[in-house]
């Protein structure tokens, strides 16, 4: 099987690497793709060495699925030319993600929804994969009728340049790239992507409309404050969510236990509770701090934990896949 890994050289890209050799992903032949200044250049996968080669080439060798991870202008160009030549694309940008047309999976919950025809596939924003994963067997079971979430994102969300801005500044050099409008060491930010009209910005606007196109659900309310802060492990976010009926906090645990892809990290007498540094290399969504809201009914509180290169996009990405492989619909 001929898979293309677009955006092979970046944070992400690596990391998708990294968890189609992890997953025994059947690769009978690997197309990593850059940029053109980095064609030529070569990659390491499964001990092998592959050199990087141009969009045109990828795209000439009719790979069965294109794995995108190099924004959102690449892939609303590029895209549907490997979808033109039968590739099927999962695309890790924010390009196809609220298109009515396209499906925005986390196969824990919708892999179901995959057909021959869905040819572009978005994947869904990190802080939105963990959140919605820790949420749909409790959804199922209680209806979600609104949620309140604030994050607290690592810096390589951002990429290579916010890695290297942070350690610089932690090691008191001088900043050779600025990725933050503010110094990220010792410091918060509450302003992840652009501001919109609305006060708010485009991150926490994609948790507000791609939790309902996952959940499937336009009547669940949310409202989303995203902040960047300066630890490399992956995002945490203190979720408090209200149902519309009741719960036993014991049942909550059991859904939680037996949701896919959850561990649940509770056990507060001992000091145990997820941390971006224990959810760092890891797929599972950790999920712990569970206790009833004491202001109003019906209403949970929560703290979720994930690497974001992990579970946040590779492996999400690499798992639609796996899925689409399953179901008969990779060729």
């Amino acid at each position: 099987m001929k898979v293309a890994v677009v955006g092979a050289t970046g944070l992400v890209g690596g990391e998708m690497l990294k968890v189609l050799a992890e997953r025994n992903f059947p690769v009978t032949e690997l197309l990593p793709v850059a940029s053109e200044k980095s064609v030529g250049q070569e990659i390491e996968y499964q001990g092998r060495k592959f050199k990087v080669v141009s969009m045109d080439d990828a795209i000439a060798a009719r790979p069965a699925v294109a794995i995108f991870s190099a924004g959102g202008s690449v892939s609303k160009e590029q895209a549907p030319r490997f979808a033109e030549v039968g590739t099927v694309v999962i695309d890790n940008s924010s390009a196809w993600r609220m298109d009515p047309t396209k499906k925005l999976v986390v196969p824990e919950i919708n892999a179901k929804q995959l057909t021959a025809d869905d040819k572009i596939i978005a994947n869904p924003n990190c802080s939105t994969i963990q959140m919605v994963l820790a949420l749909h067997k409790l959804h199922e079971a209680y209806k979600v009728e609104r949620i309140v979430v604030s994050t607290y994102q690592s810096v390589t969300g951002t990429g290579k340049k916010a890695v290297d801005q942070l350690m610089q500044e932690r090691a008191g050099q001088e900043v050779t790239s600025q990725a933050y409008p503010h110094r990220i060491d010792l410091n918060v930010l509450p302003h992840i992507d652009v501001f919109e009209d609305n006060g708010y910005t485009k991150e926490e606007m994609k948790m507000v409309k791609e939790t309902k196109k996952i959940l499937s659900d336009d009547s669940i309310r949310v409202t989303a404050t995203t902040v960047r802060i300066p630890v490399m492990g992956g995002h945490s976010e203190s979720v408090n969510v209200e149902f519309a009926q009741d719960f036993e906090l014991e049942d909550v645990y059991r859904i939680l236990r037996n949701t896919e892809g959850v561990d649940v990290v509770d056990d507060v007498a001992n000091n145990l509770y997820p941390m971006p540094k224990d959810a760092h290399g890891r797929d599972a969504v950790l999920v712990g701090r569970l206790r009833r809201d004491e202001s109003q009914p019906r209403t949970l509180n929560m703290w979720v934990v994930a690497d974001n290169l992990r579970k946040g996009a590779a492996t999400n990405a690499v798992q639609i896949a796996e899925a689409m492989l399953k179901m008969g619909l990779l060729k």
